[in-house]
């Protein structure tokens, strides 16, 4: 989008009406689970979805549109409203895609999976804490970290000359917030436009509460937020100065203490000491 959009609303709109496209590789794995459609079950389906945040957010926002009159509860995980939908109404409806790999050229294609690279780790990081801490739905925690910045993977695919404007601002000044400079180039914080996107799509209520940072004094809402804060401060390696408080506190989180926590995130083996030599 060369022409910049103005205000808020108008970005709303021109970002919630198109259908997020999808990574190559979710392409391809749905036509071939599609081959095998009298012996796939609904579990395989959700794991294929849940790789790719932008199918994610395709099938809830689906789900979220066709709800029946008697259903009572937002579906608030994959695995649900695949098996709401049926497997075969759900390969009818997601069979042709547009694919990011095509979608996007250079740059703002590197820009694009670099984030979704993210926020697949976070996904994974809150998958696994929430396990350990018990929780009752831990796939809901999973895509709510999932989905944490979707506003910003949608600028990128449908306006990358203003998410290329937004890196080359930090990436002049790395000490620029993400939010600053995102008003800077958009006019308004990234966060905003996604809260609105989300509702025009009527996601779940419960995922969009679990996606807010400002609530992060919840249990469930920290979860995603550290799993996030985590998987940004180490793409690029794991020397980030804010790594220290991030480990603090998932280890406050988790109940367990630091030296625990760097050997389930793989950073020491057991038994090592903090030099790495065998105790």
């Amino acid at each position: 989008m060369t022409t910049p959009l103005s205000g808020i609303d108008s970005w709303a709109r021109h970002l919630s009406e198109k259908d997020p496209p999808v990574l190559r590789h979710t392409a391809h794995a749905i036509a071939a689970a599609q081959e095998r459609i009298d012996r796939i079950n609904v579990r395989e389906i959700a794991d294929i979805v849940l790789h790719d945040p932008m199918m994610t957010a395709r099938v809830l926002r689906f789900s979220a549109a066709h709800r029946g009159r008697r259903q009572l509860q937002d579906l608030s995980t994959v695995e649900h409203a695949v098996m709401m939908l049926g497997v075969e109404p759900f390969f009818h409806h997601f069979s042709r895609f547009d694919v990011i790999e095509e979608h996007l050229k250079s740059q703002a294609l590197l820009g694009l999976l670099q984030v979704i690279r993210r926020a697949q780790r976070a996904s994974h990081y809150a998958l696994e804490w929430a396990t350990w801490r018990c929780d009752l739905n831990s796939e809901e925690v999973a895509i709510a970290a999932l989905l944490h910045d979707l506003g910003e993977m949608l600028v990128w695919c449908h306006a990358p000359e203003q998410a290329l404007q937004i890196q080359a601002l930090q990436k002049a000044d790395p000490s620029m917030r993400s939010a600053d400079a995102q008003a800077k180039v958009l006019g308004f914080p990234m966060h905003e436009l996604q809260t609105m996107v989300c509702r025009t799509w009527e996601l779940p209520e419960l995922l969009l509460t679990l996606m807010d940072d400002d609530a992060s004094d919840k249990p469930r809402v920290k979860n995603v937020k550290l799993a996030v804060d985590l998987a940004r401060h180490t793409a690029h390696g794991w020397d980030d100065p804010a790594l220290p408080d991030d480990f603090a506190a998932i280890a406050t989180l988790m109940n367990i203490d630091e030296e625990t926590l760097h050997v389930r995130l793989g950073l020491k083996k057991p038994g090592e000491d903090a030099q790495g030599e065998e105790c």
